[in-house]
């Protein structure tokens, strides 16, 4: 958990996904925020992957009142072509800033370095925020998918690593 942002107590519990208000929460949350608002994704297109049972999402959840509130989300695949590939992630504008996307990032790598050594994740050509907090958190670019999604921007590919997947599978027998 970040420190000096938000106090202890204060600060979301992240937990996986538990129920379907959740999902639609998450959903609304991706439609409504960039870079998923610039590339025309819907609140139901989300909530198929949020729901897609080949993924894992974890949520970040403020105690309001009797009723938690997702504040924050991301999105894990452990399987396909790119194993370890953080899909989204996303952060109520509110929590923005102040430590959260940093935390849920910090989850999903633990998550996914238990079972290989490489972390994937994208981000569009114009999220340009997004780009800083992927390369500060030790992400290198490894390659640009052009009209990837949408006509005229590209996804960048970036990859953090703590060795070659030989290795790592050569470590565990």
């Amino acid at each position: 958990m970040p420190t000096g942002r938000v106090p202890p107590g204060d600060f979301p519990i992240i937990r996986p996904l538990a129920t379907d208000d959740e999902a639609w929460t998450c959903a609304e949350l991706m439609a409504s925020s960039d870079p998923w608002r610039q590339l025309g994704r819907t609140a139901e297109q989300s909530y198929r992957i949020i729901q897609d049972p080949a993924r894992e999402v974890y949520v970040a959840l403020e105690s309001v009142g009797a009723e938690p509130r997702v504040v924050g989300f991301i999105v894990v695949s452990m399987s396909g072509a790119v194993v370890g590939y953080i899909q989204s992630v996303a952060v109520r504008e509110d929590w923005r800033g102040r430590g959260l996307g940093t935390a849920l990032i910090e989850l999903a790598e633990r998550r996914i370095l238990r079972d290989t050594p490489n972390v994937f994740i994208c981000v569009s050509s114009f999220n340009a925020g997004a780009r800083r907090l992927y390369e500060r958190l030790g992400y290198t670019v490894v390659g640009e998918l052009a009209d990837y999604i949408v006509r005229g921007y590209s996804e960048i590919l970036l990859r953090k690593t703590t060795g070659p997947l030989y290795e790592f599978g050569a470590d565990r027998g």
